[in-house]
C-alpha cells in the first residue's frame, strides 16, 4: 500500500490542525447537521480566535451556528441550515445574517454538490438539474445553457466550488492515513476531492490491517490525507455512530440564549482529553 512511498508521521494535535488552518480560508466541513461533524475541530478555530473564514457545506447546523456566534465565519456558501430535530432554525447564524456580519451565497444541496463536482473533476462548471422556478439562479447568476445536443432541454451551470480545506470526521484512521467511515458519508467524499487539502479528526486509530482487509471501504487513501489527529468524542455535541448518539441536553443547553458561549464550550470534551495528554 505504501511502497516507495517516504510516509511522514501525519499525526498532530487538535491544536495544530487547527493551526493549520489560517485567517480568510475557505473550509468545506463535512458530516450533515449534527451527525458526524468535526466540531472539535471547529471549537479549536474559535479558541485560536481565527477570522473572515468562509464556510462550505450542503447542510450545516451547529457549526456554522457556532462559529458565527464567536465571529469566526465572515462567509458561506451553504444549502439547507437548521439545528435539525426539535430544536429549529440555527439561531445564531440568522442573526449573523440579518445583521449583514455573513455573506451568504445560497444553494441547494444539490448545486453546492454541482459545484464542488466541478472543482473535483477539474472543469470550471456543472451542470444541475431542479433549478427551474426557484430563484436562486438569479440570485447567483447562474448561466442557463440550451442542450447542444438539440433535445430542447436547458439546464443551469454551477460554478466550481474549491475549498482551501476539506474537514472531516471520521470513524477510523490508520498511522498513514487512511481513513473510513461507518455509516453514510453524506457529502464528504465530493468535498474531499475538491479541496486544496485534507485535515481529519478521527475517533479511532486502528492497524492498517484493518483497511487492507476491506480496502472498498476506505474514504479517504493515506496520499489524499495532510494531517490528521485522534480525538474520541469529537463530534460532540452531535453523533459519531456507532460511538455515540447526539447529545440532546447539551444542545438544548447550547441554544439557551441566557447562557454564555463559555459555559458551552467548557463543556467540550476534548479539553479533558488535552488535560490527561
Amino acid at each position: 500500500m505504501t511502497s516507495g512511498f517516504n510516509q511522514s508521521d501525519k499525526r498532530i494535535s487538535l491544536a495544530a490542525l487547527g493551526a493549520m488552518i489560517p485567517d480568510g480560508a475557505s473550509v468545506a466541513l463535512g458530516g450533515s447537521f449534527l451527525h458526524r461533524g468535526p466540531f472539535a475541530l471547529v471549537r479549536e478555530l474559535i479558541r485560536q480566535e481565527r477570522r473572515g473564514l468562509e464556510i462550505i457545506k450542503q447542510s450545516p447546523g451547529y457549526d456554522i451556528d457556532i462559529l458565527c456566534r464567536a465571529g469566526v465565519a465572515t462567509r458561506a456558501r451553504a444549502g439547507i441550515v437548521a439545528m435539525e430535530g426539535n430544536f429549529g432554525l440555527a439561531p445564531w447564524y440568522r442573526k449573523a445574517i440579518e445583521q449583514g456580519r455573513l455573506e451568504l451565497e445560497e444553494h441547494a444541496c444539490a448545486s453546492l454538490t454541482a459545484g464542488l463536482r466541478a472543482a473535483a473533476f477539474g472543469v470550471p462548471f456543472m451542470p444541475c438539474g431542479g433549478l427551474h422556478g426557484s430563484d436562486l439562479p438569479a440570485l447567483n447568476q447562474w448561466k442557463l445553457l440550451d442542450d447542444p445536443y438539440g433535445s430542447g432541454a436547458s439546464t443551469y451551470l454551477i460554478p466550481a466550488v474549491k475549498p482551501d480545506f476539506a474537514v472531516l470526521q471520521v470513524s477510523e484512521i490508520d498511522r498513514l492515513g487512511n481513513a473510513r467511515v461507518h455509516g453514510t458519508a453524506h457529502w464528504d467524499r465530493i468535498m474531499s476531492r475538491a479541496a486544496g487539502s485534507v485535515l481529519v479528526v478521527a475517533e479511532k486509530l486502528v492497524e492498517t490491517e484493518v483497511f487492507e482487509a476491506q480496502p472498498e471501504a476506505t474514504l479517504l487513501p493515506y496520499f489524499m490525507v495532510e494531517a490528521f489527529t485522534v480525538l474520541p468524542g469529537s463530534a460532540w455535541p452531535g453523533s459519531c455512530t456507532p460511538y455515540y448518539d447526539i447529545d440532546y441536553p447539551a444542545v438544548e443547553r447550547y441554544m439557551d440564549t441566557e447562557r454564555t458561549l463559555q459555559a458551552h464550550m467548557a463543556e467540550a470534551p476534548e479539553l479533558k482529553e488535552t488535560s490527561h495528554a
